[in-house]
């Protein structure tokens, strides 16, 4: 069945509607599904996509195409709206270097079923249903009514309260009220009066995390900027501005224009003026505080919220809760998610990146009370009319009462969601509850009596594939996935694993295993983990699992009641129950798989550790060999090597904990009679991103030295803000570090930061010959690249292929000089299977190339929005292709070794 992944879109949240086109087009089962790509731009055009810009991080990495966009001085990455008005034919023209604009009448010649991933007005509102309802195209998720209920938060108000639900007391502004100024605090007054301290501020019309904030305290400057969120308006104050310096006023003005938590472009100004342009913008404001004597100015986003809802705050503990339809058509709700936050308000960042939220499922509660979240929501998606799906969020009060609030039609579909994160809990991984929503969305479709004889062969034909694939399962090659680990990115092992895992388990060709290890150096511990633990939220809760039921522990009673509620279902899409997780040894592993695949990062993984182990047993796995793993992790020792070779690489020096303990003064002086500030330290043997800093000053080095060296687990508080620590990151604890000189641009007419990936393959002759990428070009926001920037969605900025130069030809002839560079990098260090080389380029005069290489990754990240994808693509590479070839190549030199 073709199925048309329809993402996107105009709304706010289209970034994580973009993911999770993405996330459904890598996990549909192929054995029953052909995806296709159907981008929806921020105007609206339909476009089939083509499928190398999927693997693009971001939407603005690909669309508009870098060749439509002006020259600007700052560089700023913007959406096609702030291209201004365009012609159909600029459209078109724009469209045509992504992919083919469709039609909505031309849809049924490309798809038969639509799969909707948008977010937000346009997508949840009923808008494309019915679209898609007049042209008789089925699709997933909720009708016209339901979604049109589900995205109006103030029209949920009533009928939660007709429909006798408990849910927060509430009051609108208007946008016309809020104009006059001087109601503005008689407002705050009485809003404080009707509903209490804290005040929660929300978007009525957007996703439930756009637009949201809290207000604890009286204050009503705190409010007023609060509401202009909620508008998406903003006043610019002139004596704010100009003190900010010329970094500082980009700074905010990235974020200003930010659609997830900024206002988002085109904006209007009070004179009605209309700019599209954050750089035209920029100007705006400077040229106007510069030569007028305003004071301030308001910016208003073109489409910005008519009213604002205020609730009363309500003090108790979040959940979410995944309600699904059985083949009967009667609700069953998942296991509750409770939210256990960093910050107050659960916010876009908090929902979407790993670390910042903790999801805990089910919501630590007693049994009774579990029961009741359920019974309430399943209540709630009846009451509502809601079809297939549905995510229904609330509070539970010391008291027990349950409050119901953003009834949603949708979810959003990362790999970490709740959407996939409960139905685990009734053993459906990623690609079998796709499969589930999609039957089941037939099903209700069939329901309104349109197209009964078409929908009714549709659902027969789909039926049998998932009978015929159920008894082919034994067929396919095992291979088991090994994630976690104990090093400081074992919660990237871990997203890298859970997308290997998916891409695997859609496929024709591979069942997947997931393993999780943990333990120490001396010895590793090896897991069988079942789906529902895999998909906790990171790896220290997938530990804290394994370890409860090491201990005896027992599944929650409330999750054995709704395996038995949802048999059907489980039965149906993977005709096995969820098991516990079982401990085992590496000549367990052998009998249970015929390859591995290593998804871990730093030590163990990278270390040739595991793999010595693993080639005692001859079980074949990806990536290079013992002795190349050994070097390659040891970053000094690698630069070393790559040195005596001639290749170029910074200025380096071990930094070693027994002499900072000896004299710490002297080892300080040591530091900086070799290497002038502001210079760069890091682990010599951890992963890529870890603990990476550009120090500038003596402060900072002391800071650094102390945490590393640290004796105790606990950070330095002090020295966490001298560095400048990220929430919640952490820090390696070392016996020495790594110093670097600061690589620069020392006169070359172009400098960049690349990172390059590459693919091996064996020869006829049995000699390993390198396929070397496109290298990408890596953007940091701040001094170096966070891993969020490298391995998260949406997160980073990465420019496919590299950026050279502007003329093609000049581009390539670069290109090619550095992938050669990179592939005698391979070859020094015996690299195998796959590789990422992280270097900095120099483009001097006359093209002359001087590539400097920072380090080698010899198990680079895997997760869905790693740039190694974005490489692979432009050589006809989709992810899993690019997996498949890595496992092939690994199974070939397991043979090749045991037949010597």
């Amino acid at each position: 069945m073709k199925v048309g992944i329809i993402f996107g879109g105009p709304s706010r949240e289209r970034e994580i509607s973009f993911a999770g086109g993405r996330t459904v087009y890598d996990n549909l089962d192929k054995a029953l599904f052909e995806p296709v790509p159907v981008f929806v731009d921020s105007l609206g055009n339909f476009i089939l996509l083509n499928w190398q810009f999927i693997y693009k991080g971001t939407i603005r990495d690909f669309y508009p195409p870098v060749d439509a966009l002006p020259e600007t001085e700052h560089g700023l990455q913007i959406y096609l709206e702030s291209l201004g008005e365009l012609s159909i034919a600029e459209q078109d023209e724009i469209i045509a270097k992504a992919g083919k604009r469709l039609q909505p009448n031309e849809f049924k010649e490309h798809f038969e079923f639509a799969f909707l991933a948008l977010h937000g007005p346009y997508g949840e509102d009923g808008a494309i249903q019915g679209l898609l309802e007049w042209y008789h195209i089925p699709y997933s998720g909720s009708g016209i009514l339901p979604s049109a209920i589900g995205i109006d938060k103030a029209a949920q108000k009533d009928l939660l309260k007709q429909n006798n639900f408990l849910t927060p007391d509430y009051r609108t502004i208007q946008y016309a009220d809020w104009a006059k100024q001087e109601q503005r605090e008689q407002i705050f007054h009485t809003l404080v009066e009707a509903l209490g301290l804290p005040l929660v501020l929300k978007a009525p019309h957007q996703g439930s995390s756009i637009g949201v904030s809290i207000i604890k305290e009286n204050n009503f400057a705190a409010f007023e900027a609060a509401v202009e969120r909620s508008f998406f308006t903003k006043t610019i104050y002139k004596s704010q501005w100009l003190v900010l310096g010329e970094e500082k006023q980009l700074v905010t003005m990235k974020q200003l224009v930010d659609i997830r938590e900024g206002i988002g472009m085109p904006v209007m100004l009070e004179d009605g003026t209309i700019v599209y342009h954050p750089e035209e913008l920029l100007n705006k404001i400077n040229q106007t505080f510069n030569t007028t004597a305003t004071d301030s100015l308001t910016l208003t986003n073109i489409e910005h919220e008519q009213q604002v809802l205020v609730e009363a705050f309500i003090q108790g503990r979040e959940f979410s809760c995944i309600v699904v339809q059985n083949e009967a058509g009667e609700p069953i709700a998942l296991p509750p998610t409770e939210i256990v936050k960093g910050s107050e308000v659960f916010d876009y960042r908090s929902k979407y990146l790993p670390g910042l939220s903790r999801k805990i499922t089910p919501i630590n509660l007693p049994t009774e009370q579990i029961q009741q979240i359920r019974k309430a929501t399943s209540k709630l998606f009846k009451d509502f009319g809601f079809n297939v799906y549905a995510r229904l969020d609330g509070f539970i009060t010391e008291s027990g009462e349950i409050f119901l609030n953003d009834p949603n039609t949708t979810s959003g579909m990362l790999p970490s969601s709740f959407f996939f994160h409960q139905a685990a809990e009734i053993g459906l991984n990623p690609s079998q509850f796709l499969t589930y929503i999609i039957r089941t969305s037939i099903a209700e479709r069939l329901k309104t009596g349109k197209d009964t004889v078409k929908l009714t062969r549709l659902l027969a034909k789909l039926d049998k594939a998932i009978r015929e694939e159920q008894a082919h399962r034994a067929e396919k090659v095992r291979v088991g996935v090994i994630m976690g680990g104990y090093s400081s990115e074992r919660h990237i092992s871990v997203e890298s694993g859970r997308n290997i895992y998916e891409k695997l388990s859609s496929s024709t060709k591979y069942e997947p295993l997931p393993i999780f290890l943990t333990g120490s150096n001396e010895a590793h511990r090896l897991y069988t983990i079942p789906i529902n633990i895999m998909l906790k939220d990171n790896a220290d809760d997938i530990k804290e699992k394994v370890h409860y039921f090491e201990q005896g522990g027992k599944p929650h009673p409330v999750l054995a009641e709704i395996a038995k509620e949802a048999e059907s279902i489980t039965r149906k899409y993977t005709g096995r129950s969820l098991e516990e997780p079982q401990r085992i040894t590496y000549s367990q592993l052998k009998n249970l798989v015929d390859a591995v695949f290593i998804a871990l990062h730093g030590r163990p993984g990278e270390d040739g550790a595991l793999q010595m182990e693993l080639e005692k047993l001859y079980i074949p796995y990806n990536g290079s060999g013992i002795r190349s793993s050994r070097i390659t992790i040891n970053k000094y020792e690698t630069n070393e090597i790559l040195a005596q070779h001639g290749v170029p690489v910074a200025k380096h020096a071990m930094a070693l904990k027994e002499d900072w303990q000896k004299d710490s003064e002297a080892f300080f002086q040591s530091i900086e009679s070799e290497f002038k500030y502001p210079f760069i330290a890091k682990p010599a043997d951890d992963g890529c991103s870890s603990a990476v800093k550009k120090i500038k000053n003596r402060q900072e080095l002391e800071a650094f030295a102390k945490l590393i060296f640290r004796e105790m687990e606990e950070l330095d508080s002090d020295c966490a803000l001298t560095l400048q620590l990220g929430f919640k990151e952490e820090f390696p604890n070392k016996a020495g570090f790594l110093v670097e000189t600061l690589i620069s641009r020392e006169g070359a007419k172009h400098f960049l930061e690349i990172t390059g990936g590459l693919l091996t393959k064996y020869a006829p002759d049995g000699t390993v010959s390198y396929e070397v990428f496109e290298a990408s070009e890596a953007l940091a926001e701040g001094e170096v690249l966070s891993l969020e920037e490298k391995f998260l969605a949406g997160e980073g900025q990465n420019i496919t292929p590299a950026r050279y130069a502007a003329d093609p030809e000049r581009r390539q002839k670069i290109s090619d000089k550095v992938k050669e560079d990179l592939r005698k990098v391979a070859q020094i260090l015996n690299i195998e299977g796959y590789a990422r080389i992280d270097a900095f380029v120099r483009v001097l005069e006359n093209d002359e190339v001087e590539t400097i290489i920072i380090e080698v990754n010899s198990l680079p990240g895997m997760t869905p929005a790693t740039c190694i994808f974005h490489q692979t693509a432009i050589n006809g590479y989709k992810p899993y292709d690019f997996i498949d070839r890595i496992l092939q190549y690994g199974m070939e030199r397991t043979k090749m070794k045991a037949e010597v």
